[in-house]
């Protein structure tokens, strides 16, 4: 797991899938079917403060690196995930440089940043603190999120921001903060996705991006991602439900 970051800052492919499912159950399995990493949803899911740590240890079980998805900017929130153990933190609604600078500041160990450092499992309830203040800033996934138009507007400003590992394109905010959500508004959506990962790779960063499922993955490579999201546990139960149901109608 201590390769996720070398792995992500080396444009490896790495895809994962967003976990949604308040229960270490539902993480062990998503962790038993092989994805790279897997992302806790803390901003859309019913998952509580508290249950992230137990999220996280099962991911953990599995050997499978877990980044949180943050409910917002505060410092704080993105301090209780990674003192948690997650290997990453995904801060949303990213839209100018200041914001950038700031989710870097709550993410890195001075002099980089500005994170405090308590006795939390990170550092094994205080037991491990040297060993983890000195390897942290160097395994920790940061990305953030750009998914609205003040965010494409400021993307060459965003990408120049050190110490953040990778963009990832939120499509469906950055749809409906363009205007842009109807199949006649596909081209100008993905112009806007193709302008964001350009700026990205330029700046010598990852560039990611969300898919509800597989099917235009091998085009969003072509155009410069390296970082996928696929899906989520709650799409893939559903989906797996539904392929169940049909199959045993029709035998």
């Amino acid at each position: 797991m201590t390769d996720f970051r070398k792995r992500c800052v080396a444009h490896d492919r790495l895809v994962g899938i967003f976990c949604a499912i308040p229960h270490p159950v539902a993480i062990e399995v998503s962790a038993a079917a092989g994805p790279d990493f897997l992302c806790i949803d803390w901003e859309h899911a019913q998952i509580s403060r508290e249950r992230i740590e137990d999220l996280v240890r099962a991911a953990d079980v599995r050997q499978v690196p877990a980044m949180v998805r943050v409910p917002g900017h505060a410092s704080e929130w993105t301090a209780a995930v990674l003192d948690a153990g997650a290997a990453g933190v995904l801060v949303p609604r990213i839209s100018n440089a200041d914001q950038a600078r700031a989710a870097v500041k709550a993410t890195r160990f001075p002099p980089i940043g500005e994170r405090g450092l308590g006795p939390g499992r990170a550092t094994s309830y205080g037991y491990h603190i040297p060993d983890y203040l000195a390897a942290a800033n160097e395994r920790l996934v940061l990305a953030i999120q750009v998914e609205t138009a003040e965010g494409l507007e400021n993307i060459d400003e965003i990408v120049a921001v050190d110490g953040i590992d990778v963009i990832f394109v939120g499509p469906s905010d950055l749809a409906a903060s363009l205007g842009a959500t109807t199949p006649a508004d596909a081209e100008r959506l993905d112009a806007a996705i193709v302008t964001i990962a350009k700026a990205t790779r330029k700046a010598g960063k990852v560039a990611g991006i969300f898919r509800p499922n597989t099917v235009d993955v091998g085009k969003w490579a072509d155009a410069g991602m390296t970082f996928f999201i696929l899906g989520s546990d709650t799409r893939y139960l559903g989906a797996g439900i539904a392929a169940g149901m049909e199959t045993g109608r029709k035998a």
